[in-house]
């Protein structure tokens, strides 16, 4: 397919400043940044997913943010026809897309134009696959040879799909055949190891502080499932747990849930890596300046 236009891409892992400098830089260039988080299309999971607030917005649009109730499955099959559509309306509109996000899968779908190859649901065996723990899931497609990325790791929808590809006698990554649809500048923000883990202690005692924890509960009140928080992983998963007894303290919540989300942003910076196209902006100095640059010659 003939190109459509420039794109560029803001990537790297949790707590490393994507949202903030995605809204800099599309004020900069009058831009419009498209969301790539998989927890941050649904609604109500504000606090938990670190979703841009519509003061740290400054006016500048964002896409793909709540577009799907709490509760219903969402892929990144879906999510790339939205992304396209959001991304060619901006474009259109003479301005400059910036596609903002952790997930990585989300990312390369829409960067590299992953080609989807969806056969219909089997309703039996999707039945018979989402009574299973997310455990056994894991367990079924580790023994069937399919690699787990940090994207569907957490993500209970993506691997019941994962296995339904896979006992339908499909390729469950197909979608690696590319279709491309946008020339993409990549930038990558990251910090030292140390400093990250900084930044993940003091944004979660922020977080908590702000009502993190009475976000989840008051998701559960309004009925989604206990199946589907424990499934969003991270934040959800561990204030479940303390909703419910399974973590006894608040301090205890707070270790138990501050070294997964470090675990998690390691297992992020290994995916990104994976990317060799990817400028990384030194965070330590003045990385508007330096992805500015970038950007001009990107778009001249």
């Amino acid at each position: 397919m003939p190109e459509q236009g420039k794109l560029i891409v803001i990537l790297g892992p949790t707590a490393c400043g994507k949202s903030g400098l995605g809204v800099a830089l599309a004020k900069r260039y009058n831009g419009e940044v498209v969301s790539a988080d998989s927890r941050q299309v649904y609604r109500g999971l504000d606090l938990g997913t670190g979703k841009v607030t519509a003061e740290e917005m400054a006016g500048v649009p964002h896409h793909l943010l709540d577009v799907v109730d709490p509760g219903e499955p969402f892929s990144v099959a879906q999510f790339q026809p939205m992304a396209y559509e959001a991304i060619n309306g901006i474009l259109s509109r003479g301005k400059v897309p910036f596609l903002v996000g952790g997930t990585g899968l989300y990312v390369r779908a829409v960067a590299q134009g992953y080609v989807f190859h969806e056969a219909p649901p089997d309703p039996a065996l999707r039945q018979e696959l989402e009574a299973l723990p997310i455990e056994d899931l894991r367990d079924r497609l580790t023994a069937a040879g399919v690699p787990l990325d940090d994207d569907c790791y957490h993500n209970r929808p993506r691997l019941v799909r994962l296995l339904e590809k896979c006992q339908n006698g499909e390729d469950p990554h197909a979608e690696a055949e590319r279709d491309p649809r946008y020339g993409v500048l990549t930038l990558g923000v990251g910090y030292p190891r140390e400093t990250v883990c900084q930044r993940i202690d003091d944004r979660l005692i922020a977080r908590l502080e702000s009502g993190m924890v009475e976000e989840v509960a008051e998701l559960r009140k309004n009925g989604v499932s206990d199946a589907f928080l424990e499934g969003l992983g991270l934040e959800y998963r561990y204030i479940l747990r303390y909703l419910t007894g399974d973590i006894p303290t608040q301090d205890a919540l707070i270790d138990q849930l501050g070294r997964a989300i470090k675990r998690f942003a390691k297992r992020q910076v290994s995916w990104f890596k994976k990317d060799k196209d990817v400028h990384w902006l030194d965070m330590t100095a003045d990385p508007v300046s330096e992805a500015s640059q970038l950007i001009d010659a990107f778009l001249s």
